[in-house]
This record gives C-alpha cells, structure tokens and sequence, in this order.
C-alpha cells in the first residue's frame, strides 16, 4: 500500500471534495474506556479518530476521513460512496445445498420478496438490529 503524504494548502481541490464527501459518511462514536470516544465511519471503517469528548471526537474523526478520501482522490480511486446512498456496490457469496435454495427460494416468494438475495439480505440484517 501506497503512503500519500497531503498538504492542505497545495492539494486544496482534493480536500474540498473530500470534506464535502467526508461530511456524509455515517460515523460511530464507542467509548475508549477512559472518558473519551472513538469514532470510525460505515464507509471506511479503517479510519479512526479519537477525542475526548463526542464533539471533539467527530470533528477529528471527520478530519481524517478527510484526509484519507483526498488522498484517495490524489491517487485516483474512487472513494466509498456515502452509505445512506443506499448503494449495493459489494458483493458476498453464499453456498448452499440444492435443497437450501428451493426452501430459500420458496420462502422468499412466499414472504413476497423479489429474489432470495432481497431476502436473505433482509433477515440477516433484521438478525443483526438493523432492519
């Protein structure tokens, strides 16, 4: 991998788009156990910032989504796009017995589903809270 060090002042096209995405990313803030937080974003759970309280630790965690999507952009790749887009844009692959996919198949037209991956994606989502 590939280490992209930024000025801010000679990139400054780069970190403009790069805040303006930034700012949409659905962060997640957990306790450090020590009085402060850690917050991470859906889309690009790598990146981390810390604070010491909720507010400071959105701000800096913002920061280096920003930093880290300018230098993707430097690079020329293309950054997450933001999850309440609601785009699919990744893929799993699930093996199942023939005798797994008729009774997924017909449990996913009976419960009015269009395909079993709408299905399966949907219960195991709602299994993980977050249906």
């Amino acid at each position: 991998m590939k280490t992209v060090y930024l000025d801010k002042n000679v990139d400054s096209e780069f970190f403009a788009e790069a805040s303006g995405l930034a700012e949409q990313y659905r962060l997640t803030l957990e306790s450090d156990g020590k009085g402060g937080y850690v917050g991470s974003s859906i889309e690009l759970p790598r990146v981390f910032g810390e604070g010491t309280s909720a507010d400071e630790c959105v701000r800096l965690t913002r920061r280096m989504l920003t930093s880290a999507v300018a230098g993707m952009l430097k690079t020329g790749r293309t950054p997450p796009a933001p999850a309440k887009e609601g785009r699919r844009d990744e893929q799993i692959n699930l093996r199942v017995s023939t005798d797994e996919k008729v009774l997924l198949e017909a449990s996913a037209r009976h419960l009015g589903f269009r395909s079993v991956s709408d299905f399966v994606r949907s219960k195991a989502l709602e299994s993980a809270g977050h249906s």
